[in-house]
């Protein structure tokens, strides 16, 4: 089965959204996700994350998903993403999967995962490794 890979360069807007019910006293933050993807995905997003800081410095956690819709290597459609990070007092896991079935259009199918890069000054980079049902005849 052949694997894919895209990469280019994102940005992102995060806007605070009001805590549910029992959230803010909770400590945890809500965010909805803006984002516009360029290069071999060109694609928008819109999401919501889950945040919640811990009490030592460094310390945090973080779910999301958001919907994905563009196109990627010039095949239309859609997929989800779910995300799951953590800092532990600096040290930093993400892992964000392609929600499976999520594939809508020509995406249908697609599975993956993809990676989030944060250079100094801010600029955002992601990179996808994916396949595509009919990359099983490739």
């Amino acid at each position: 089965m052949t694997r894919r890979h895209a990469e280019g360069p994102f940005e992102v807007k995060l806007n605070p959204l009001p805590a549910d019910a029992g959230g803010e006293d909770a400590g945890i933050g809500r965010m909805a996700l803006d984002k516009r993807f360029h290069g071999e995905l060109e694609a928008t997003s819109v999401g919501q994350m889950l945040a919640l800081h811990g009490d030592e410095k460094g310390s945090a956690g973080y779910v999301a998903i958001e919907r994905i819709s563009g196109t990627l290597h010039g095949r239309s459609g859609s997929f989800a993403a779910q995300h799951f990070g953590l800092m532990d007092r600096g040290d930093k896991s993400l892992r964000i999967d392609i929600i499976p079935d999520s594939g809508r259009g020509e995406l249908a199918g697609i599975r993956g995962h993809m990676d989030i890069r944060i250079e100094a000054g801010g600029a955002h980079f992601y990179a996808i490794d994916y396949r595509l049902p009919d990359d099983a005849s490739s």
